[in-house]
Formats: structure tokens, sequence, C-alpha cells
């Protein structure tokens, strides 16, 4: 606490480390899906092995990526090469030297991308997944997996359709997503996945007969992307509903009217028009499209300690959710949804890269659209013993209404048995809950107008950046609510 009462103040909560990992020690590994030896023959289809290493101390022989990586990889490059080449150029050259351009460049990028592909490698040397890569520069990556959070299958659209799939491994204070092995068969990443979360220690991997790792059937879904026990799936045409009820979809026909009529009115038809008109047009509509296509098909279930959650529709991900790594569960409910009674829940996973650009990396979908019986439901598999519909929050004093007019009711804070829970939002209202063992410190704000009130607010920190914050509580209340919440975390923190 801090000796005046009246300032700013932070409740430290002593040394918090990450959650603790696995205990280093013997672990069974599974059966190698491709090869036991040095000459041993694969399953039909499987990636070629790399000979045993020279020393015979590093296990067993590492394994490439499937043969048509270098053709996924070199079809990328041609959409990036034609994208590259200017519209002007077309018209100053022709059809035939433009089209002969791209076969060139797009020939030189598909024969890096087999020399890429020839120098990758990876296997897996005791508890660490090491990366083999580069040609002039090489590189190799040594994965600890006791630090490693989950393994995601994920399917671009070119990999569903020659039956690929990529591994994208998350590692505990990684800057961005780890060694993404692209590409392997559905099938065998499927196995790798299984083996490197076993080994992880996060999930158990159950003996096949015989020892023997399972059969690799082509063009098979991932069997982790529908296990464990079923918990629920979104229907399609709420999600379609759900995305036209947003300020994006009101606005869309204004939009694509401007854009259009600054195309049409343009006195330039150069590359620079064109590429600004595309550019226009995708901003305003890629939004609530890119919801659909990642939030498509989605489904939830629960396995032991994880949720596995599935979704996608141009691109599938099947990602694994370590309940023990949840630092808070996020209501919101978007003002044109409350008249079908809907919200969506999101998730804030310690562990996890929040400087990943591409935001569709984060496991934080829980609940694109759903009721607040489903999402209660939800709720109670991830935080036990929370009801979400039974989460009964005070209001701020009455004196607030100076800064809050026309929403005073809409803020709430409150503490009960397992968690603290804060209430915000007029327009959009969002429901923050926090569990004590996931709060990192504790922090009394007090701004100009806030003194003057006598009002504080009280903000509730964890590993995942963002937490809690009861908004404009009397500053008595405050810093009570600050020691209780110190007191709390603590004794969470104590027990198993």
């Amino acid at each position: 606490m801090s000796d005046s009462p009246a300032e700013p103040g932070t409740v430290p909560l002593g040394p918090t480390p990450d959650e603790p990992v696995p205990a280093a020690g013997p672990v069974p590994h599974a059966p190698v899906p491709h090869a036991s030896g040095p000459h041993a023959p694969g399953p039909p289809g499987a990636p070629a092995p790399w000979p045993a290493p020279s020393n015979g101390g590093e296990g067993e022989p590492r394994q490439r990526l499937h043969p048509l990586s270098p053709v996924l990889h070199g079809a990328k490059s041609l959409v990036v090469v034609i994208a590259g080449l200017s519209w002007s150029t077309l018209s100053r050259v022709g059809f035939g030297w433009f089209a002969a351009m791209v076969a060139v460049l797009a020939l030189g990028a598909t024969v890096l991308s087999v020399i890429s592909w020839y120098n990758t490698g990876y296997h897996v040397v005791g508890r660490e997944l090491r990366v083999y890569e580069g040609l002039l520069w090489r590189r190799t990556r040594a994965i600890p997996l006791e630090r490693l959070q989950a393994v995601e299958v994920v399917r671009p659209l070119l990999a569903q359709l020659t039956g690929l799939a990529e591994l994208r491994l998350e590692v505990v204070g990684g800057g961005k997503t780890e060694a993404p092995l692209a590409y392997l068969g559905v099938a065998d990443a499927a196995l790798l996945r299984g083996r490197l979360l076993a080994l992880a220690g996060r999930v158990a991997q159950a003996p096949t007969p015989g020892g023997a790792a399972p059969a690799a059937v082509p063009g098979a879904a991932a069997p982790t992307a529908g296990a464990g026990r079923p918990l629920h799936a979104v229907r399609n045409q709420s999600l379609l509903i759900s995305q036209l009820l947003t300020p994006q979809a009101f606005l869309l026909p204004f939009g694509l009217a401007f854009v259009v009529v600054q195309f049409l009115t343009a006195e330039s038809w150069s590359f620079v028009a064109v590429a600004s008109t595309v550019t226009a047009m995708a901003g305003v509509l890629l939004q609530p499209i890119r919801r659909v296509l990642d939030d498509w098909n989605f489904r939830l279930a629960r396995d032991g300690g994880t949720l596995r959650v599935h979704n996608g529709l141009l691109e599938t991900r099947a990602q694994t959710v370590p309940l023990e790594r949840v630092q808070t569960v996020r209501a919101t409910w978007p003002l044109l949804w409350r008249v079908n009674g809907w919200l969506r829940l999101r998730l804030e996973v310690a562990g996890y890269s929040v400087a990943e650009a591409d935001d569709r990396n984060r496991p934080d979908r829980l609940l694109p659209v759903g009721d607040l019986p489903t999402a209660t439901m939800i709720v109670a598999e991830v935080l036990s013993g929370v009801r979400l519909d039974a989460l009964a929050l005070s209001p701020p004093p009455h004196r607030t209404r100076w800064l809050h007019p026309l929403g005073r009711g809409a803020f709430g804070a409150g503490l009960f048995e397992r968690v603290f829970a804060t209430r915000s939002g007029r327009l959009t209202r969002q429901l923050v809950i926090v569990p004590y063992a996931r709060i990192q410190s504790v922090r009394v704000v007090q701004g100009p107008v806030q003194r003057r009130l006598g009002l504080a607010s009280v903000h509730a920190d964890t590993a995942g950046g963002s937490g809690a914050t009861a908004q404009d509580r009397d500053l008595a209340e405050a810093w009570a609510l600050a020691a209780e919440l110190n007191t709390r975390a603590h004794a969470a923190r104590r027990t198993p």
C-alpha cells in the first residue's frame, strides 16, 4: 500500500513466476511414426527420413517435411510475384512478356523453395524438438518441450486441397509462434502433435496394440480435431446473422457505394488507382467476412485439463487451450445482439504471443456467438464452480452520476468465492472474470476528476496483460477492495 491514500498505489503480490512446468524426468517415448532406425522404411507416402547422425548420440533420424511443401510455398510466392508486378508493367510489355516474367520469377521461387525443403529437417532429441534449416546460413532451433504450451494443426486452403497440414508451436515466453513445420501429411501432423504434447506432459498418449503407431490414412482428418467430450457446436446460421448485426454490416452498403463512386470518378486508371480502390473495398469487406470464415464450423470440446477448439472454413485450425493457463474469461453483449439475447466469450491465455501480427493464431475464442445458458455451461467448464448467470455485482456510488450520467448501472464489481468479476460498457456491455490465483498485482489508480469526487479505480492485473478493472469505487472501498484482492490472491496461490 501507499502511505498517502490519495495517490495511486500498487499492491504487490511478490514474485509471480509462470505456472510451474512439469518436472523433468523419465517420460516414456511414444512410437516414432516414420522410422525406428537409420534404415527402417516408413509407411507409404511418408516423408523420407534423413540418415541417422554419424555420432549416434542424437537418437532418431531427422525427418524432412512433405515433398509437396515446395509446391505450396511456390504457389504462395507466385501470388506475391503477380501482385508485385504493376498494372503499368502489363500495359507496357504486353501479355506475352508479362506471362514470361511471371513464369521465370515463379520458377525461381519454386527452386528456392525446393532447396529450402531439402535443407530443412526436424527430430525429437530427448525432451527437445530440434528444427534445422538454411543452406548458406544454417540455423538450428532447440525447443524444450517442458515449455511447450500447445501444438496447433493449421490447414490453409491449399493445404486442404493437397491433404497437408501445418504445425505451429506455442512456447512459454515466446515472442511469436515457434518453429512452424509447413507442411506435413495430416495423419503425420496429428501423430507428431500428440507425441510432442505427451512428452511435454500436456496430454496422456494412449499406447497402441503392439507398440506400433497408427497407420496413416491418406486424406483423413486429424484425429485430434474432434477428440475429447463435445461441449458445444455453433450453428453457422447464427454466426452469419450475428455478423449482419454489427456496425460494419450496416455501414457496408455506404462504404461500397463510396468506393465505387471514387473509382468511377477517378481521372487516372493507373496501378496506384486500381490498387488503392481494391484495398479500400477489401478494408470495407474484410472484417465481417473474416470473422465468418475464421469461426465457421466452430466446435468446442473438453479433454481432461484442456479445451479443444476446432474452427475455420478456408483455413481450419485445431487448437488446444490448457485450462491451468487461462487468465481471464470475458463475456461481451454487443448492442444489436441483445435483441436475440446473444453474447460472445473470449479467453486470455498466458504463454501465448501477445505480439503476434496475426491475432487469429491466439486461442482466445471460447464462444463466437451463443445464448446465456450456453455461455453459463461453458464458463462452468473453464472456471469450475463459477456460474455466469449468478454473478451479482454492486454498482459504484451514486455520485458517479457526474461521470456516467446515462449509464451508472452499467458498471459494477464483485468478490466471489473463487473469482473477481467486473462489469463495464454502455452500448457494448462487458463482463470480465479473473480467478484469484491468476492475479499478478493490484493497482489503485485515481485521476484528477476522481480525486475531487473521492473515487478511485482498482485494477487486477494478470500475466496476460489485461485483467479486470473496478471503475469509480469509493476511495475507502477501493483500498479495502485492493487489500482483499491481495489477500485472496496469496491464499489462492498457496492452495493446490
